[in-house]
């Protein structure tokens, strides 16, 4: 059996793309995403959790903050990278699994795993899991 505690924040960002295969979403556009971030564990720790719910939030709403608002195309650690929804999912869950490492999340050593989903729109989104 599965525990999961899904957290959820939003970003908007601005970035373009390379490659003939993105039409125009080569010129600079904006995107607004709904983030989910969901921690995994087999069993629940002493207090009877997954992870702290709030320090999760706290955590998310960080990273989120860190993107938002800004041009990735401009910025140091998107340098030559497509910053597609898929990339984004996969560098939000290792800035996540980074603060879980560090014991920043420390009441969630029972956790093992986590996934990043984008939500690009009602009807369209794109997650990535990785184990810890």
């Amino acid at each position: 059996m599965t525990f999961t505690v899904t957290v959820r924040d939003h970003m908007m960002i601005a970035h373009s793309f390379a490659g003939e295969s993105f039409g125009p979403a080569q010129r600079l556009h904006g995107a607004t995403f709904i983030v989910d971030a969901t921690f995994s564990a087999a069993g629940l720790d002493a207090s009877g959790v997954v992870i702290d719910i709030g320090r999760a939030a706290e955590i998310l709403g960080e990273i989120t903050e860190s993107l938002t608002y800004r041009n990735l195309d401009e910025e140091p650690d998107f340098q030559g990278r497509n910053t597609t929804t898929e990339v984004l999912c996969q560098v939000i869950a290792d800035r996540l699994a980074e603060r879980v490492h560090d014991g920043t999340l420390a009441a969630g050593q029972q956790v093992q795993s986590l996934s990043v989903t984008l939500h690009e729109s009602h009807i369209a989104w794109a997650s990535y899991s990785r184990s810890l």
